[in-house]
């Protein structure tokens, strides 16, 4: 089992564990955020799905260059070092559309910046804790939350292990649950 590790790589990712804290603090001084909590579930419906998608071709694009060993991922660092430079810009690309398709459904959902930043962080979080999910469903990876993880690849390589990312996104499903507006009637 690997040690436990504060800090992630490089060091400028550790801020986001202030994105749901700065968030939650901006949402509630402004009086909440006016998504409902039916948008909030279908949206999040998606996103587990879309998580769960992310996943499966993980699984499939290292399976197909020999980077599976029975139900374990290879080193994650040793998955970057091995990695063809034209299929690291692949994964390049399938990162980027996947932020597009994250940040083009929040326009799509939010009525304003405000609401289209709670609902980009909302399908993130959950697509996120839903990817991590899929991979230990399909092949028992993560072992555990202390293994070591490339979280993306833009503009380098974030590596931590996830326990971190899981818990940024736990904190980010919170703090947006909490920035609700309260209706009589939704």
């Amino acid at each position: 089992m690997t040690d436990f590790r504060l800090w992630a790589d490089p060091w400028w990712v550790n801020l986001a564990i202030f994105v749901p804290i700065f968030a939650y603090i901006l949402w509630r001084n402004k009086g909440g955020i006016t998504v409902t909590k039916k948008q909030l579930a279908i949206l999040g419906l998606w996103a587990a799905a879309f998580g769960y998608v992310e996943a499966v071709v993980v699984v499939y694009l290292r399976g197909a260059i020999g980077l599976l060993t029975g139900t374990e991922i290879v080193k994650q660092i040793l998955v970057l070092d091995n990695l063809p430079p034209r299929l690291m810009m692949i994964e390049i690309t399938r990162e980027a559309a996947t932020m597009i398709m994250l940040v083009s459904l929040a326009w799509l959902a939010a009525k304003n910046r405000r609401d289209w930043w709670a609902v980009f962080l909302w399908i993130f979080a959950i697509w996120d804790i839903f990817y991590y999910l899929g991979l230990w469903a399909t092949i028992g990876w993560p072992e555990s939350l202390l293994s070591m993880d490339v979280l993306f690849l833009i503009p380098e390589p974030w590596i931590s292990q996830v326990w971190f990312p899981i818990l940024v996104s736990s904190l980010v499903v919170i703090a947006v649950l909490m920035s609700v507006r309260r209706r009589h009637k939704e």
